[in-house]
């Protein structure tokens, strides 16, 4: 069953396109990313799902209901972590888990809660008006879980965390999904979505470019993996070279970088390096980060225009 599923989903602010033509589909029980540049449209498509917006045209359907005739149905299932949380600064963590234990009616035990996203019963006993960033986080974390959601929805979920609060909130997304929790997460660290998340889409201009695994996205790029050499010296020309397999040369501070379409190319662009007088001293191979191939569908090229051109569902 699709979770999410949205049909030429679109909004406009007057002459402002912030969704345009929007068809996406969310299965059950994957973690799906949400990415995109600021102003991509991420936000208002969420505020759409959770019927905080009315789109302009287009439907939107979030576990079976239609998103703008049953949003309370849709609430009672659903988990929010949203960008811009508001909490009560004079209330302690306790307090506001506990607010929503009751208004989903729930028999959920707010010291589990609390426990299982990380604040202790010290902490969760003070005011959250004394609370870091970090700590917020955590507690609204813990909010969006009560109720045991068939959906959670995490807008930039590892704000304000240190590296152990966001491998915390991978671990806990992780075990959600294997539980059958479908997790829809927008994130701005790259790094963090590429460890999570099962599949992922690309919002540009509001438009979707993209969706794909990660493995599917590097082919449909064709940034499949790269070589680094590090050299004594950059032969003159050497960007300007042209090696079957390779779909860019890159050269700097000592360091050769090639894209290659072909596993076989890199030993070519050894051979070539090699050629051209270089010793080399050291390589690397590395397949395509997820920033690379962010990169390449959010900037000005044939494959990630402002059209859905190479879209992969």
């Amino acid at each position: 069953m699709a979770v999410i599923e949205t049909e030429g989903l679109t909004k406009r602010f007057g002459d402002v396109r912030a969704v345009e033509d929007l068809d996406l589909r969310v299965e059950e029980g994957e973690v799906f990313g949400f990415l995109g540049p600021n102003g991509a449209g991420k936000s208002t498509t969420i505020d759409m799902l959770l019927d905080f917006v009315r789109p302009t045209a287009g439907t939107a359907t979030v576990l079976g209901y239609d998103a703008q005739k049953s949003p309370t149905e849709i609430h009672q299932r659903v988990g929010i972590l949203p960008e811009g949380y508001g909490l009560y600064d004079r209330l302690s963590g306790r307090k506001h888990v506990e607010f929503m234990v009751e208004s989903k009616g729930t028999d959920d035990d707010p010291d589990d809660i609390l426990e299982l996203v990380g604040l202790d019963p010290e902490d969760a006993d003070r005011a959250v008006g004394g609370y870091s960033k970090g700590m917020a986080q955590r507690l609204v974390l813990g909010m969006a879980l009560v109720g045991d959601p068939d959906l959670l929805i995490l807008d930039e979920p590892s704000s304000g965390l240190d590296p152990n609060g966001a491998r915390e909130v991978r671990r806990i997304v992780r075990e959600l999904a294997d539980e059958g929790t479908t997790v829809f997460f927008s994130s701005h660290v790259l790094g963090q979505v590429e460890a999570v998340c099962d599949r992922m889409g690309i919002m540009r201009n509001g438009r979707l470019v993209a969706v794909d695994t990660i493995d599917g996205l590097r082919d449909s790029i064709g940034t499949g993996s790269s070589i680094e050499l590090t050299v004594d010296t950059v032969p003159d020309g050497i960007e300007t070279l042209t090696i079957d397999g390779v779909s860019s040369l890159t050269a700097r501070d000592g360091t050769i970088r090639a894209t290659v379409l072909d596993p076989s190319a890199k030993i070519a662009v050894i051979d070539r390096v090699r050629d051209e007088g270089a010793t080399v001293r050291d390589v690397t191979t590395s397949e395509s980060s997820l920033e690379d191939l962010f990169t390449a569908y959010t900037t000005d090229r044939e494959t990630a225009g402002d059209g859905a051109e190479g879209v992969r569902a």
